[in-house]
């Protein structure tokens, strides 16, 4: 059976809400969902899903709870992720021109590792959107791909 893994990467927290709402609502949807909110990249199964949510922060630093799985995925030994599928969901402030830095590194690193995007990386900005909206505005392009696989 197909488990989507959320690695959520926060600072202030409000990513985190984020991915439980998303969560939450793919279970109402029949996708059995596994949240991790400090991921380790060595524990996560290459075979199943991610749903990477990511806030930038500062210079687009990848937020605090991501920190040790962006030293692996950054590092030039990083294993091969062929058959990864994942997509994500960057958070950020468009006052910035680092806006969503981090969740566009994580998307491209993911993808030069061999990993295969289910979808377009969603960006949203926490000073224009309403972030839940837009997220369950993207969620059914999730859902149909976890469900596709």
């Amino acid at each position: 059976m197909t488990v989507l893994h959320l690695l959520v990467g926060t600072t202030s927290g409000n990513t985190e809400f984020l991915a439980d709402t998303v969560s939450e609502k793919l279970n109402q949807q029949g996708i059995e969902t596994e949240l991790h909110y400090e991921p380790e990249f060595e524990k996560l199964p290459s075979d199943q899903p991610w749903l990477i949510f990511l806030a930038s922060h500062g210079a687009g630093d990848y937020a605090d709870s991501m920190l040790d799985f962006y030293d692996e995925i950054k590092d030039p030994q990083s294993p091969n992720l062929a058959g990864l599928n994942y997509a994500v969901v960057a958070v950020g402030e468009s006052c910035y021109d680092t806006f969503c830095e981090a969740g566009r590194h994580c998307d491209k690193r993911l993808q030069e590792l061999g990993g295969t995007q289910m979808t377009d990386r969603l960006e949203i900005d926490m000073l224009e959107d309403d972030p839940e909206e837009k997220a369950l505005n993207w969620l059914p392009a999730i859902a149909y791909a976890v469900k596709a696989l």
